[in-house]
């Protein structure tokens, strides 16, 4: 089975643009992730709208792949970088494993975890969950939750605190149930992908402004993984900054 690991990274961004070329310890951000990526994969590519982040990943002796600038999501960014990846380099992929190109803490083990998940021949997609420690992330709209049944697939995902709680105070909610937190990479068999991005918006995804529920209202089944390592992205200048003390 051949998996590859696609790292979709745009220049134009509203809160930090550039921030894939944002130095770290004397790398892009970007570099960070890829290095990561690649202690877990054999093949791995940038798929970006910017020739400044191309030519930066190939400086590092890294390979990408020139995609549109229209892409609204990093879903169909991913699948336009598998045609390219195709034609380019001729390697057909079974698993796309797409990275967010923001995470430079990214750990190796956990995208190994996600291409494990391909050894159950029912999942079509997968992704990442982290129990939640404490009281003040259940109730944070930012960090969605998710709940899912014995066999580890999804049943929904929610910017709400899910399930609720009957009985116990929302203080005591931590202690009642083991809640988990969405962390956001996916991957996806390489058949699936092109199905998915080929759906239309649903009314769950506009109303949690989540993708991932327009592919469960779909019918499609997503494999949830535990991690015990949360995310740690770079969306604003200050998260660059912060980064950068902890590394």
């Amino acid at each position: 089975m051949e998996i590859i690991g696609i790292i979709p990274a745009r220049y134009g961004s509203t809160r930090f643009p550039g921030k894939p070329l944002a130095d770290i310890k004397g790398k892009p951000v970007i570099q960070w992730v890829y290095e990561s990526s690649s202690q877990a994969l054999s093949h791995v590519f940038v798929a970006t709208d910017d020739d400044r982040i191309r030519d930066a990943v190939i400086d590092f002796g890294g390979k990408a792949v020139m995609t549109s600038p229209d892409h609204t999501s990093g879903t169909d960014r991913c699948m336009e970088a598998v045609d390219r990846i195709s034609e380019e380099y001729g390697l057909t992929a079974d698993v796309v494993i797409n990275v967010q190109g923001d995470e430079p803490f990214i750990k190796p083990e956990q995208i190994a975890q996600l291409a494990g998940c391909f050894n159950d021949p029912g999942t079509q997609i997968a992704t990442l969950v982290k129990p939640v420690d404490d009281t003040e992330e259940i109730f944070d709209e930012n960090k969605p939750k998710v709940v899912f049944d014995n066999d580890h697939f999804a049943l929904y995902f929610s910017r709400s605190p899910i399930p609720f709680i009957r009985g116990p105070r929302k203080d005591q909610w931590i202690s009642s149930f083991p809640f988990y937190r969405h962390i956001g990479i996916y991957a996806y068999r390489t058949d699936i992908l092109k199905r998915i991005t080929r759906l239309e918006p649903t009314v769950l995804e506009q109303a949690e402004s989540l993708e991932q529920l327009r592919w469960l209202a779909n019918g499609f089944r997503i494999k949830v993984s535990e991690t015990p390592y949360g995310p740690i992205g770079i969306d604003t200048p200050d998260d660059l900054e912060k980064a950068r003390l902890l590394f």
